[in-house]
């Protein structure tokens, strides 16, 4: 039998996106990798060159918040790093993708373990970011967040004006539960998943790996986007080999022939 080729994968995805119910996209650090950004882990990666961080991150916070503050101030050595990578860095046509599929009413709802907010910036609306978002404040209190660059650091830790509880940042640290609305949230929208694409990622952290199996186990369809095999990869409907910015945007264009 003749091995199918990469563009009949793509109109097969874009067929399994058009017939669907509910479909999803999970993002991860492959498709932030292609706007400049460095993954934590691997070749190049920031903990490869920095060593990895305190695997208790949160307890520190909360044992002296106010030193974590300072610290956010006047990052050094990785921070440092990844704070000017991300100020720097611009969506690409993979994000620009994922939002074409949105506003084409095909993509109902995104979850990304990325925080560099390049989604948001890129026009996605039915977002949830599981593990935060940089550019964000949040109370560990009562999970208000509020844009850093509006926050008053007269006073650090800064408090939260709806309740008075401390402010850090949106980004899930190590050892931080995930923030309650926003897990609540993608439960309730895996729910309704029966079709997901997983871009960028190899859903191996959890949480957020186990929404793609659930998928699955349900019988729904998994459609993978990603340079590299993954652990994901035996349960995928379909597997898509190349950068998300190429891949999503094939994709898009298969969506919109179909369409016509």
């Amino acid at each position: 039998m003749a091995e199918t080729s990469q563009p009949e994968i793509i109109q097969e995805a874009a067929r399994h996106l058009l017939s669907a119910n509910y479909v999803m996209a999970m993002t991860g650090a492959g498709i932030s990798v292609e706007s400049g950004i460095p993954p934590f882990r691997g070749p190049g990666g920031l903990w490869t060159k920095y060593g990895e961080p305190p695997m208790n991150g949160y307890e520190l916070f909360l044992q002296d918040p106010k030193k974590a503050w300072e610290e956010r101030l006047s990052p050094s050595g990785p921070s440092k790093e990844i704070w000017q990578t991300l100020g720097t860095a611009e969506p690409n046509a993979g994000h620009t993708a994922l939002v074409e599929l949105e506003n084409m009413g095909v993509l109902r709802s995104m979850i990304t373990q990325n925080v560099d907010n390049l989604h948001r910036r890129a026009g996605s609306q039915h977002l949830i970011e599981i593990h935060g978002n940089y550019t964000l404040v949040r109370c560990i209190a009562c999970n208000s967040r509020f844009p850093g660059a509006e926050v008053p650091l007269h006073q650090l830790p800064p408090e939260c004006p709806n309740c008075s509880g401390i402010l850090k940042s949106d980004t899930v640290s190590f050892g931080e539960p995930i923030p309650q609305d926003a897990i609540e949230r993608c439960y309730s929208e895996a729910q309704l998943c029966d079709c997901m694409i997983v871009a960028g990622t190899s859903a191996t952290v959890y949480p957020a790996a186990g929404f793609p199996i659930a998928v699955s186990q349900k019988g729904g369809t998994l459609i993978e986007v990603n340079l590299y095999e993954s652990e994901l990869t035996p349960l995928c409907t379909l597997s898509l080999r190349g950068t998300s910015a190429s891949i999503l945007s094939q994709l898009v264009e298969a969506v919109k022939a179909q369409r016509a």
